[in-house]
């Protein structure tokens, strides 16, 4: 249930994004979900890719700072209000959410998120109860 999701720091300059694509590409390592954001000269994307040791081996081979976390793929509902399915038991079980960004693809209809949560045992266990679907290795199909 728990998905790796790869930090990668890079500066932040026109095509470095476009570098480490096409790094990832060559290695033929697929992106499944992506955020990108910016940092004053640096900017921080969280990958969650089908091979993440390859990906975080190969990047930081090519001196990319690279951390890892472990986080979740949730299933969401995708119709007005359906982020809160999500949010709401997490806020119940006050839990805070760290990172929260969308799947490239969908799941029977729906929308699926990542999510980074704190403590993540608690947030599976939080989620489970308000029976959201935890997405595992399946995520990579999509």
């Amino acid at each position: 249930m728990i998905i790796d999701q790869l930090s990668v720091k890079m500066i932040n300059r026109p095509g470095e994004m476009s570098v480490v694509s096409d790094l990832l590409g060559d290695e033929n390592i697929n992106v499944k979900a992506l955020s990108l954001s910016v940092h004053g000269p640096d900017a921080h994307v969280h990958l969650v890719v089908d091979d993440a040791k390859k990906a975080a081996d190969m990047l930081r081979g090519r001196g990319y700072e690279v951390t890892e976390r472990q986080v979740i793929a949730v299933e969401a509902p995708d119709h007005p209000g359906g982020l809160n399915a999500i949010l709401r038991p997490l806020k119940q079980a006050k839990i805070n959410v760290e990172y929260l960004y969308p799947l490239i693809g969908k799941i029977k209809g729906n929308a699926v998120l990542i999510v980074g949560a704190e403590p993540i045992a608690e947030a599976i266990t939080a989620l489970q109860k308000h029976y959201i679907t935890i997405l595992d290795r399946e995520l990579y199909g999509l």
